[in-house]
């Protein structure tokens, strides 16, 4: 029976990026330069975790393909996205590919802005949490994802007898998913801020 850390990669990154904002690190236009692969997470879940002995910590991601309407922005998200892996995996971590990562253009304030959604990585999560806890692999899920649609997948481990810990923010916590889970974690934008690097872009 392991315990294993479930992160939301790009709900985890969105989280983080809301707490620089707040606190003034970077402005929101500037989300897209933070240099992610140089990010502590490892000195971060040590810290918010301590006590807790970890197993695994797995990242779920979206596939980027390339676009023909959006080249240049897919092929440096998928630049991006491969320094993130190789900087999660020296740190121990796995990448789990599920879903996928479309661009589009939406009409914003008079202004056509490229954009890019996800599609089909809480479905992954929730997979995963329901064949490990029937497989009986899994004692204690840690959970580092805000997405409401996760709640039914919660809802069914909890009632199996697996430990479900919500990891989440102080700035704008889930309290659905805090309300489904056994226990939450907070962690609080002067942790998110000590495992940042300086300069963050």
């Amino acid at each position: 029976m392991k315990n294993i850390v479930f992160i939301d990669g790009e709900n985890f990154k969105k989280k983080i990026e809301e707490v620089l904002i707040t606190e003034g690190k970077v402005k929101k236009e500037d989300t897209s330069f933070i240099k992610w692969n140089k990010y502590d997470f490892k000195g971060l879940f040590e810290k918010v975790l301590q006590g807790i002995k970890i197993n695994e910590v797995n990242f779920y991601f979206g596939k980027i393909t390339e676009h023909k309407e959006t080249l240049e922005k897919s092929r440096d998200l998928i630049q991006k996205s491969r320094l993130l892996k190789k900087h999660l995996e020296n740190l121990g971590y796995k990448m789990i590919i599920a879903g996928r990562v479309r661009g589009f253009y939406q009409q914003l304030k008079n202004k056509n802005v490229l954009l890019f959604k996800e599609k089909g990585v809480d479905v992954k999560i929730a997979v995963d949490l329901i064949t490990l806890v029937c497989d009986q692999e899994l004692e204690v899920a840690i959970l580092g994802s805000s997405d409401s649609d996760l709640q039914p997948a919660i809802r069914e481990i909890v009632k199996r007898n697996t430990t479900c810990i919500y990891l989440g923010f102080e700035n704008n916590p889930n309290k659905g998913i805090s309300f489904t889970s056994t226990r939450t974690i907070l962690i609080r934008n002067a942790e998110v801020l000590e495992f940042f690097p300086e300069p963050i872009i």
